[in-house]
């Protein structure tokens, strides 16, 4: 009885998927990716396509997250709330995975210049790879966002299902070679030659407990904050720090799925956006 009730809704799962994949690639394209899907295989092997909205085609592993991140962001379309921002220019996707979120917001905004930075030595050639098209709009940085300059090495010990979208940092142990240094917001708005960030994407994986704990006179320079909150890492309670810091910045705070939407007064209208929960 449980096996055949778990049948199901997996069954049940896939056909919401489909249809939402219907609604966003049409119907030859859906049909394409959901072969992909079902393939798995080595993330070796790697196929393209083009979602409608997004300047350039996309590129994903089989058998890898790049599926659910790309359910995400063009089936369950997380990220569209952002698309009404009054403009962007300066872009810092911090946690920038293999590139998609970056991918919609370069071509939402074409007068936008990103700083994508991912810490995992894979999702980042992947990331080269999806958003080599756009050229000098974009700029690729290996580090860890971090509160401050830190050496750090990637997290070997699993976080929630361990795959691709969800690889931590960590501190150096003593002696410990390091795999990058960790860069903080501000040094990231001060390499840009920017002078305000428009937007901060943030998913992070926890480290966001890291970043809004100290150092924080940047986010005066910071217009509109997308992040993903995650309190059950060993960094800590992510939203209780993040609320915290933005305390008393004037913010407007909504919620859109997993993302955490933050906008200064003017910057975006609230329309089509879930109230926060009051902290």
């Amino acid at each position: 009885m449980i096996s055949w009730v778990k049948r199901k809704l997996r069954l049940r799962t896939r056909w919401r998927r489909y249809r939402r994949s219907i609604s966003a690639l049409g119907a030859w394209k859906s049909l394409v990716y959901q072969l992909h899907h079902l393939r798995g295989a080595s993330r070796n092997s790697v196929f393209w396509i083009h979602p409608p909205g997004v300047m350039h085609p996309l590129c994903l592993r089989h058998g890898s997250s790049d599926f659910d991140v790309f359910d995400q962001i063009f089936f369950q379309k997380e990220y569209e709330p952002l698309y009404a921002l009054c403009d962007a220019r300066l872009i810092i996707d911090g946690g920038a995975n293999v590139g998609y979120s970056s991918a919609c917001l370069l071509s939402r905004f074409p007068n936008s210049h990103i700083v994508a930075v991912e810490p995992d030595p894979e999702n980042f050639a992947m990331l080269g790879r999806n958003l080599q098209a756009y050229g000098s709009r974009v700029t690729l940085v290996r580090a860890g966002v971090w509160s401050h300059s830190a050496p750090l090495v990637m997290s070997q010990d699993p976080y929630r299902d361990g795959r691709e979208w969800a690889r931590q940092v960590r501190p150096c142990a003593p002696d410990e070679k390091p795999d990058f240094e960790g860069i903080d917001i501000a040094s990231l708005l001060v390499s840009s030659g920017y002078e305000r960030i428009s937007l901060l994407k943030m998913d992070i994986e926890g480290a966001e407990a890291i970043v809004f704990r100290e150092n924080i006179d940047w986010l005066e320079k910071v217009d509109a904050i997308a992040i993903e909150l995650h309190d059950d890492s060993s960094f800590g309670n992510g939203s209780e720090v993040f609320f915290s810091a933005i305390r008393g910045q004037e913010f407007e705070v909504s919620r859109c799925g997993e993302l955490t939407i933050c906008w200064r007064p003017g910057r975006m209208p609230a329309a089509g956006l879930a109230p926060a929960t009051s902290r």
